[in-house]
C-alpha cells in the first residue's frame, strides 16, 4: 500500500493527539518561499513559529492561516529586499536623447 501526504498528516495529528483541518498546500507554499528566498533551513522553523503563533492565539485553522500569512507577507518582503536594483533603460544617453537617427 502506497501512503501518501495525507496519509501521513492524518496518521501524525492522531499520534499527536490534535484535531485541525489546515491548508496544507498553503504551509507547504509558504515553506518554499522561505526556503528558496530566505534560507532552506529557515523552512521548517518558520512552520513550526506558525505553529506556535497559531496556539498562541487560541489555535484553530483561522489562527494557522492568519499566523502563515503574516509570516508569508514577511517572507516575500525579505525575496523582494535581495533583488538587485533594476538596471536602467537602455539605448539613452546622457542627455535623455533617444537613439541616434531618431
Amino acid at each position: 500500500m502506497e501512503r501518501t501526504l495525507d496519509d501521513w498528516i492524518a496518521e501524525v495529528s492522531t499520534e499527536l493527539g490534535i484535531e485541525l483541518d489546515v491548508d496544507v498546500r498553503g504551509l507547504l507554499d509558504l515553506t518554499r518561499v522561505v526556503a528558496h528566498g530566505v534560507d532552506r533551513p529557515a523552512a521548517p522553523l518558520t512552520a513550526f513559529l506558525v505553529g506556535y503563533a497559531a496556539a498562541q492565539r487560541g489555535g484553530g485553522a483561522a489562527a494557522v492561516a492568519e499566523a502563515s500569512a503574516k509570516a508569508g507577507a514577511l517572507a516575500e518582503r525579505w525575496v523582494e529586499a535581495a533583488r538587485p536594483p533594476a538596471a536602467p533603460p537602455t539605448g539613452q544617453g546622457a542627455g535623455g536623447a533617444g537613439p541616434a537617427g531618431a
